[in-house]
């Protein structure tokens, strides 16, 4: 034996050999590919999530931190994935994708991470020591209170406010933040009945939790402190003064708890209830429609003095609904005025001049009943017949809340919301001050419309929300059915409770039975940009699930069916989490994530020290892994069963990397670097192949001027689209075969896609992907051609995912004739859609070209003896 023979590749080879060293490639070959494959989902899931955040941080759904967190965190594992997997297919070569990845990481985190609060400060603080400058310990509800008291020298109940210290030390010493934190990311947050079980469950555990034994005595000394004149102890309210509560755009009202009539004995159970509400169903969804943070919600819990309410109601010191109007509006009920907040009762109504102080309009309503307090604790609705019809305001006292209004919007600056109490000394006691939400009157409000010639279904009521809004109608009478109630369809209400609230940024428009311009149910009502009509007789009755009907609540009016007429004065409900907290944090952290800057795969400055955000770690990944794959079959010292460029008449480049028994015997003992698609015996490579050049493609369809502004627009504007891109032909489009598995990762242009298959003879393992995105035009038109597709193969039992014009197809369980004709299809989309993006804006255009594809597709034929096409299309 010479001495080269000893050499690698220099020594002689026997059969043996050559038959191992094959084994060995196809060994090697098929762990690369594994590692392939894993590097191809997490770029699938990487694209996933990229138009979710764009998605979300252009206010099409609501979301909280968690889902910002989680979003990032899925990113962030999705990309170190990729990076892991190319690290395999290439071993050492890209280790430096790591530490870019760690420096990307960690601009990331400071977005996501919980916030550190400043700790310390009070348990319990006075009422009467504190003013706005409290408001970060003591919440905007006592503080504004507080100052509203001293400042103006009003009436206030004496009592103290357990801080947002307060909270943090219950649940820090209760582990309940990570508790809750596991709950709130493991629930199915569009189930509406888990997340109610979910939410049940995390109140439960506050309402289980020990208090703090140092907040325990501050609570009880802090009660103790306040002595009645006769020395006894008095009863307490408990009213929740959250962190960002009552603020000029955030005013949660109605969605925290209130404990009326509280003794000693029930005072720190009573402060728990105040604080498991923050997890309530409807507190949950205000927060998540406002884009507010979990951890910017510290309860406070103002604690005041129970005032002997003989009267009690609400005051606007301004009109929520009309702001040229120059009236404070008074609403008054016999009692406490719980019934005016939470909707349950007709109120007597004063409007009272602001230049003037003459009550310039009064109404007097029907109250037969009345809330007052028990004689041990809490509350009780009692009969008020002898007091039913009688104002429950004198007209003195009425120009006093009046009064007391202007001057609270004087000092505050904005139209205040003021909840009072009169006792039955007959002294004024102002119980709550926040600003309050006012309707911006568009020019649309003030023009004229032609009214409606049909009859209306009802009229009458108030305007607690002004707007104009149609939907199908939907009657919420018991809990059960919250859990049924639609998107964008009207909710009707026999009375407007506040916890009705949760369904608001669902609804289109909101009519009750019962209910006032005061209530809380209104007030979010506004806040969201809703229309609402309460006060309508009878509605609940008039209406079947289902009717669709139109709200007029500025014209006091409910028509059936929809009036477009009326229906041009619509200007949509608010977009509440722009400029978000949340959305903050989301697009601060998305800046590292979605830009894209690595665009040119065959510029030399496409490397891993260039990657500055984790798109850019994924662009290069993809395309990296692609060549890496590709490279090892056309250097590999094995030709037998390397890569082979495809001879066919298509002005593209195709390459097959056959994996296994992809090629016929004639294709496997060639050592060239050419195949020929008869020597492929690959069957769903077969098929696509068959389905992409089954009709010849006619080139890109006429563009209007339209059409090419567009795409011009875009290739300016878009970073994404590289207008220096190689031709056509230098573009590598690449198949990975077997005989039975077929994977296409193919570029037309400014188009990608993806297809993967597997067809055998066992149809339970058949399946078929399809992944497609991209184009030139503006995203309007790609989006319209990516719903083009889906409703295609829709037709043809793909189930499709659409966001944006990010399209992903999923077929499987058929067998092998019909996942054929499916695959025939899907090659066909594939050629015939390129560059359809241009001309989705043109209806009539794209109407023929449906037709057209539509008789072309009907004319793919199947295989020769397979000619139904869906003989065995039952699934398995």
């Amino acid at each position: 034996m010479g001495f080269l023979d000893w050499l690698p590749f220099f020594g002689k080879k026997t059969e043996t050999d050559s038959c191992a060293d094959a084994q060995q490639y196809r060994d090697l070959l098929a762990a690369r590919y594994h590692h392939f494959k894993l590097l191809l989902s997490a770029d699938g899931e990487n694209h996933e999530i990229i138009t979710d955040i764009e998605e979300a941080l252009r206010g099409e759904r609501l979301y909280g931190m968690h889902f910002v967190r989680a979003t990032c965190t899925r990113s962030i594992t999705a990309v170190f994935q990729m990076i892991r997997h190319l690290n395999e297919l290439a071993p050492g070569k890209y280790e430096t994708l790591f530490e870019r990845f760690d420096e990307i990481r960690a601009e990331i985190e400071p977005h996501i991470a919980h916030r550190d609060v400043e700790r310390g400060g009070p348990l319990v603080m006075d009422l009467a020591a504190i003013d706005m400058d409290n408001a970060h310990q003591c919440g905007s509800k006592m503080a504004s209170l507080a100052e509203a008291g001293r400042a103006l020298g009003l009436a206030v109940p004496p009592g103290f406010v357990v801080t947002a210290e307060g909270f943090r030390l219950f649940m820090a010493e209760n582990e309940l933040d990570r508790e809750i934190e596991r709950i709130l990311q493991a629930m199915d947050k569009d189930d509406p009945d888990e997340v109610n079980r979910s939410m049940s469950r995390i109140m439960q555990m506050v309402m289980d939790a020990p208090l703090p034994e140092a907040l325990e005595t501050a609570i009880l000394e802090a009660h103790d402190a306040l002595l009645s004149a006769d020395g006894a102890h008095p009863k307490l309210a408990l009213r929740s003064s959250a962190l960002g509560e009552d603020g000029q755009k955030t005013s949660f009202a109605g969605q925290h708890r209130s404990v009326l009539n509280v003794t000693r004995d029930s005072l720190l159970h009573a402060y728990r209830e105040v604080l498991a509400s923050k997890y309530s169903t409807q507190a949950r969804a205000y927060r998540l429609t406002r884009g507010i943070r979990d951890e910017d919600v510290a309860m406070c819990v103002g604690c005041m003095v129970m005032v002997d309410a003989h009267c009690g109601g609400v005051a606007y010191s301004g009109n929520p609904v009309n702001p040229d109007d120059d009236t404070v509006s008074i609403h008054s009920v016999w009692g406490l005025p719980k019934g005016v907040v939470d909707g349950s009762a007709e109120t007597d109504m004063f409007r009272v001049s602001r230049s003037t102080l003459e009550i310039v309009k009064s109404t007097v309503a029907a109250k037969p009943e009345k809330y007052v307090c028990r004689p041990g604790e809490g509350t009780c609705r009692v009969d008020n017949v002898d007091q039913e019809d009688t104002a429950s305001l004198t007209p003195e006292q009425a120009k006093e809340v009046a009064r007391a209004a202007i001057r609270i919007q004087d000092h505050f600056g904005w139209p205040q919301d003021i909840e009072w109490a009169v006792d039955t000394d007959g002294k004024l006691f102002l119980l709550q001050c926040r600003p309050l939400q006012i309707r911006q009157e568009s020019d649309d409000d003030k023009s004229q419309f032609s009214s409606p010639t049909s009859p209306p279904i009802a009229q009458g009521g108030v305007t607690a929300s002004g707007g104009v809004a149609a939907g199908p109608a939907f009657v919420v009478r018991k809990e059960a059915d919250v859990l049924s109630f639609p998107d964008n369809a009207v909710l009707v209400l026999a009375a407007a409770l506040p916890r009705r609230a949760s369904l608001l940024h669902r609804a289109s428009a909101v009519v009750t039975e019962r209910g006032g311009v005061a209530g809380h149910l209104a007030n979010v009502a506004r806040e969201f940009g809703i229309p609402a009509l309460f006060g309508v007789r009878n509605i609940t009755g008039n209406l079947q699930n289902g009717d669709e009907i139109t709200v007029d609540a500025d014209m006091h009016t409910v028509y059936p069916g929809r009036i477009e007429s009326l229906l041009k004065r619509r200007s949509g409900p608010k977009s509440l989490m722009r400029g978000s907290p949340v959305q903050a944090a989301l697009a601060k952290a998305a800046r590292h994530i979605i830009r894209l800057r690595l665009l040119d795969p065959d510029s030399p400055d496409f490397r891993p020290r260039n990657c500055k955000t984790m798109h850019d770690i994924v662009r290069f990944c993809h395309e990296t892994a692609v060549r890496e794959m590709f490279d090892f079959g056309i250097g590999a010292s094995y030709q037998k069963a390397s890569c082979r460029q495809l001879i066919c008449d298509v002005p593209k480049q195709f390459w097959v990397l056959n994996l296994e028994d992809g090629f016929d015997n004639d294709g496997q003992q060639r050592n060239d670097s050419c195949i020929m698609i008869s020597q492929i015996e690959s069957v769903p490579m077969r098929a696509l192949w068959d389905g992409m050049t089954a009709v010849p493609w006619d080139g890109p369809p006429p563009v209007n001027a339209r059409g090419f502004l567009s795409v011009m627009f875009e290739a300016t504007m878009n970073p994404n689209l590289n207008a220096d891109r190689p031709s056509d032909m230098a573009m590598k489009n690449y198949f990975i075969i077997s005989k039975n598995f077929c994977s296409l990762q193919s570029r037309f242009g400014f188009h990608f896609c993806g297809a993967e298959a597997l067809v055998g003879e066992r149809p339970g393992e058949n399946y078929a992907r399809f992944h497609f995105k991209g184009g030139a035009a503006n995203l309007d038109r790609r989006i319209r051609r990516a719903r083009f597709i889906k409703e295609i193969l829709e037709e043809y039992d793909f189930r499709v995912k659409l966001r944006q014009d990010n399209l992903r197809a999923r077929i499987e369980g058929f067998g092998p004739a019909t996942m054929v004709h499916r695959l025939r299809v899907l090659g066909y989309m594939i050629i015939h859609t390129r560059q359809l993006d241009m001309i989705m804006a043109d209806t009539e255009t794209v109407n023929r070209l449906r037709e057209r594809i539509h008789t072309d597709l009907a004319n793919i034929e199947t295989e020769p003896g397979d000619a139904s096409g869906t003989a065995d299309g039952e699934k398995a």
